[in-house]
């Protein structure tokens, strides 16, 4: 702890006309001097006293303040014991896509992120086959000046055809925010959630014709520098497509992603749709993994392929994209 010496009244000689000063006087004068000579200090004076050497290292430090990588909040939350600032101010990229689980972080203050690519999807029946071609699966995320806050916009356009119809459209637009929650802290995961919604203003057939709120929670873990894992539980409101009846919909993932070079990273994944109350809709399990590659500290292309695990899932599908950062 840094100290100053002060003197008071009882140990210093006072001049004639000074002996009647009351000491709180006197107190406020050697006070008032000191003060000066501090101000003398934090401007940087050429000679100053011995006295006063502590002082002068202490506003050195203070004015490096100034200097200092800016720190950033990322998260809402943390974890008991846990500094959620940090002093990395250039991220990686972390990409929604190709996989269903999205990252459990958000792209950053500032920062515009476009994600979009094309998927194809077959499902071969007894009575038909049905494909979909989906794009260009436009995700739109925004950083607002507080970090921990990211908004979300998104638009697609489907085009499914069978042997006895065929059509294309718009699907509803999406609007979500995504809310950083906490850091990593060993076992603890990154988490985010995801407030999101749909409205109705994509093509007749492809339309749910209702607003359609839901969540998605988000956690992962980096368990080394190679290998990390991540899941999301989501639950959304949806329309039976057969009777339009309103029910609700569990999506579940589980994702374990790799590292297999500083540009190049790959993902295995299940995840399952599990509709509840649904009069049609039956619950559909699927595997998946993928492919990314990174072209630049900006640029990302993903390449992904996958299968139905059970009878109401779709056959196959496959897909790729590209995705941009803008900061």
């Amino acid at each position: 702890m840094l100290t100053a010496w002060i003197p008071n009244e009882s140990n210093i000689m006072l001049p004639p006309h000074n002996q009647t000063a009351p000491a709180h006087l006197l107190r406020s004068r050697y006070f008032a001097l000191l003060v000066a000579l501090l101000s003398s200090q934090i401007l940087n004076a050429e000679e100053p006293p011995v006295l006063f050497e502590s002082i002068r290292d202490v506003s050195v430090v203070v004015m490096k303040i100034d200097h200092l990588v800016p720190q950033r909040n990322p998260t809402l939350f943390r974890w008991r014991g846990q500094s959620t600032v940090s002093s990395d101010t250039d991220p990686p990229m972390a990409t929604d896509r190709p996989d269903v689980t999205e990252a459990s972080s958000t792209v950053g203050s500032g920062v515009l992120q476009f994600e979009t690519g094309y998927t194809y999807m077959e499902d071969r029946t007894a009575d038909q086959l049905k494909q979909s071609h989906s794009f260009p699966e436009v995700l739109l995320r925004y950083g607002t000046p507080t970090d921990w806050l990211e908004l979300r916009f998104a638009t697609n356009i489907s085009h499914q055809k069978s042997e006895t119809t065929s059509f294309t459209g718009r699907e509803d637009l999406y609007f979500g925010a995504k809310l950083a929650l906490t850091l990593q802290d060993g076992f603890y995961p990154e988490m985010a959630l995801v407030p999101q919604m749909t409205v109705p203003t994509g093509a007749g057939e492809l339309t749910s014709g209702k607003l359609l709120p839901g969540v998605n929670w988000l956690y992962g873990w980096d368990l080394n520098d190679l290998v990390s894992t991540a899941g999301s539980t989501q639950f959304n409101f949806s329309v039976d497509e057969e009777t339009g009846k309103d029910y609700t919909e569990w999506i579940q993932t589980w994702t374990v992603g790799y590292s297999l070079h500083d540009q190049i990273g790959a993902y295995t994944e299940w995840f399952a749709f599990i509709p509840h109350g649904s009069d049609s809709a039956r619950t559909e399990h699927y595997a998946n993994c993928g492919l990314t590659f990174q072209a630049t500290d900006d640029i990302q292309w993903d390449i992904r392929t996958g299968m139905g695990l059970n009878d109401a899932a779709a056959d196959w599908f496959t897909g790729i994209g590209l995705s941009f950062r803008f900061r």
